[in-house]
């Protein structure tokens, strides 16, 4: 009966939906009542950073509380019905108790938890009062119990209506100081460290990683969908803070207290979690289809956000799964099953049907999100270009990681450090003894050649060298997998591509990349060779380089959608040559992409497929359509891409039946044979 919560699941300083369950037995709801009480006390050891006296007041409310329900359970366990009201109102304003608990002690929400001091005390005050409305109602004439029993339940009720439960005058003035600070970073000023380090004493952030921890929170804040109402309040307040914390990491703390690797942990987590999972869970119960906005309704169940919205503009106010009229069409995120497809789509190779925040328009990081987070930002760069020049060899390699995670998902932020000049210092760090060093500044480079500037910059002081240097001999497998993505957003520009191309130890190392057990590294060496492909003077290149019968042999291998895909890409573009289309025969590729055709479940192999199979009989000439005759369960396969492949699947398979059937024409004996499929089902859609 107690629903378990999950602190990730659900947005701070909200509640799910919590129902009553009024067809349980008394004496089971008040086992569950104690059992919450106790979950609720079991708090009592973790640090509240803000709220202390209004905590301290709850558990004292909740221990006298749980004293009441255990002697009724002792001395009577013949319960009436009639206790079932007041039992229902303490389990949901206990329930509420729990998660209220839960977020004043929210790792990577302190800061948040200070600005909302007033709403926190708020929330104590109501929830401190529910306990006095539901005992209110509580039949105490009809329960045997002590005369000191009901004296506690009126001393509680009491107790719970008279509660002021304000903030903590500590509190109040921490926030004062931290708005005196954010104003200071409006100006551009840098803020006086004494009064930064008292708030971070206030709200016990003594380490590195911790003051990581609130970035990453208000990170993930700023991504979740506000109502109309409050969300550019809100996210101008996230954002502030967001830049403070920012600005504290970099400057008041001079140690990492744990590896950098550890900043992609959950990335590298590999799908052994998933190994218990049930993949239809995962799929809309109405379109049957991986959901990319998971959201519960009133009656517990789950479902892919257009699906259900669908079905209520059609009229219907019941659960499809259950047919359980429901209480109102409120939806609710369910963002504990968000994360769990997210993350079972990376790890198995799937196109992502959900982007890492949904609700997060990475264009509107193009500007700072707060006059104190562009303070904060440019600050910071102009601190980060001078440890990256005159620093030690240790607080190069902390630059180099505040770079990378700074520069991670904000435009803003690359734009900033690109003008500040950290991508030549950065450039010269690849060549770093330091395996850890050379993997961070690779790592703020990939960042920072997502942006315009960035690119031109890393080209004009002769980076491409050193990253290719970084891809061939770099000291850890990141640094490599991290260049040759690197060189994927390089190769966005032409003239790049010509560059890239005319570097002797780019494509080979690319190919060699692939060769590596670790997903990350076939995908990023893959997806850069498609990317060079784009210019047509590195054909010849990547054909010489032997990459043909590695990814026919990866084909063959691999289960990964993602790798897959990008091999039959640059199969299909090396096929439109004749060269690339005798390289792929030789190898046996002809009879391998009919398989993969029959096969797969993804639209875009088998567009690749059909193009490529297309370029083998035009290249490859009568021998290659004499072959594919002889194989019946291709026209199956061809014929389906005409009512269900995607446009240009549809024109390409109608090409290669057209081929197929004007061989069969061609060469067929005097004697009447039935050919593979009947002439009449032709269809051409040219």
């Amino acid at each position: 009966m107690i629903q378990k919560s999950s602190g990730s699941g659900r947005r701070i300083l909200t509640y799910p939906n919590i129902h009553s369950c009024d067809s349980v037995s008394p004496l089971t709801f008040l086992n569950s009542l104690i059992d919450l009480g106790g979950d609720i006390c079991s708090c009592k050891s973790k640090f509240f950073s803000v709220n202390k006296r209004n905590a301290r007041e709850t558990f004292r409310q909740i221990t006298n509380l749980l004293l009441f329900l255990r002697e009724v359970r002792d001395t009577a366990p013949d319960l009436p019905d009639s206790v079932v009201v007041s039992l229902s109102e303490l389990h949901l304003t206990l329930q509420k108790i729990r998660y209220l608990l839960e977020d004043c002690t929210r790792d990577g929400a302190r800061a948040w938890m200070l600005v909302k001091l007033d709403r926190v005390a708020n929330q104590f005050r109501i929830v401190i009062r529910g306990l006095a409305t539901g005992l209110d109602v509580f039949p105490l004439s009809t329960v045997d119990v002590s005369n000191e029993a009901k004296d506690l339940v009126e001393l509680i009720t009491r107790q719970a209506r008279k509660a002021t439960l304000e903030p903590d005058p500590e509190d109040k003035m921490a926030v004062k100081d931290l708005m005196r600070i954010l104003n200071h970073l409006e100006g551009g000023n840098a803020p006086d460290p004494i009064e930064i380090r008292r708030i971070l004493d206030h709200l016990g952030i003594h380490k590195w990683s911790s003051c990581n921890e609130e970035v990453e929170f208000l990170d993930s804040e700023i991504g979740t969908e506000f109502s109309n109402e409050e969300k550019e309040r809100e996210l101008e307040l996230l954002s502030s803070l967001m830049g403070f914390m920012s600005y504290c990491r970099c400057l008041i703390f001079d140690r990492v207290d744990f590896e950098s690797q550890h900043l992609n942990a959950r990335c590298n987590n590999g799908s052994e979690g998933f190994k218990g999972i049930n993949v239809d869970d995962l799929k809309c119960p109405i379109s049957l289809e991986m959901m990319s906005d998971p959201v519960t309704l009133s009656s517990g169940h789950t479902y892919d956000r257009c699906s259900i919205l669908k079905w209520f503009r059609s009229g219907n106010a019941a659960c499809p799964k259950t047919g359980q009229k429901l209480i109102n069409t409120a939806l609710v995120p369910n963002l504990v099953l968000r994360g769990i497809i997210q993350q079972y789509c990376a790890e198995n190779g799937i196109p992502a049907v959900i982007s890492s925040g949904k609700n997060r328009d990475i264009s509107r990081t193009a500007m700072a999100g707060s006059l104190a987070e562009e303070g904060a930002v440019k600050i910071l760069a102009g601190f980060l270009v001078s440890k990256l020049v005159n620093g030690s060899s240790e607080e190069m390699n902390k630059t180099a990681l505040e770079v990378r995670i700074l520069t991670k998902t904000s435009i803003f932020n690359r734009s900033c450090l690109v003008e500040s000049g950290t991508v030549p210092l950065l450039l010269k760090l690849l060549l770093s003894e330091d395996c850890n060093t050379q993997e961070n500044s690779i790592a703020a480079l990939l960042n920072l050649s997502k942006h315009s500037k960035g690119k031109c910059v890393i080209v004009e002081n002769e980076g491409l060298d050193l990253i290719v240097h970084a891809l061939r001999k770099g000291l850890k497998i990141e640094a490599r997998q991290h260049a040759a993505a690197t060189l994927f957003y390089l190769a966005s520009v032409e003239e790049n591509r010509a560059l890239l191309g005319e570097i002797p130890e780019a494509i080979p190392g690319l190919v060699e990349l692939i060769k590596n057990e670790n997903h990350r590294c076939k995908r990023n060496a893959l997806v850069a060779i498609s990317g060079l492909l784009v210019h047509p003077g590195n054909h010849w290149r990547v054909l010489a380089s032997g990459v043909v019968p590695l990814l026919l042999n990866l084909l063959r291998d691999s289960e990964r959608e993602d790798l897959v895909t990008n091999s039959l890409a640059i199969l299909a573009t090396l096929a439109e040559q004749i060269d690339g289309t005798v390289a792929i025969l030789r190898r046996g590729g002809l009879r391998l992409l009919v398989d993969i055709l029959n096969t797969s479940t993804s639209k875009t192999a088998e567009e690749y497929c059909i193009s490529m199979l297309l370029a083998l009989c035009v290249n490859g000439g009568l021998d290659v359509v004499a072959r594919l005759v002889k194989i019946p369960s291709l026209m199956r396969s061809l014929y389906s891409q005409l009512s269900e492949g995607t446009s240009r699947a549809s024109k390409k398979a109608s090409a290669i039946i057209k081929i197929l059937h004007q061989f069969y024409e061609n060469n067929s004996p005097s004697a009447p044979v039935t050919p593979i499929l009947q002439r009449e089902r032709f269809v051409h859609v040219w």
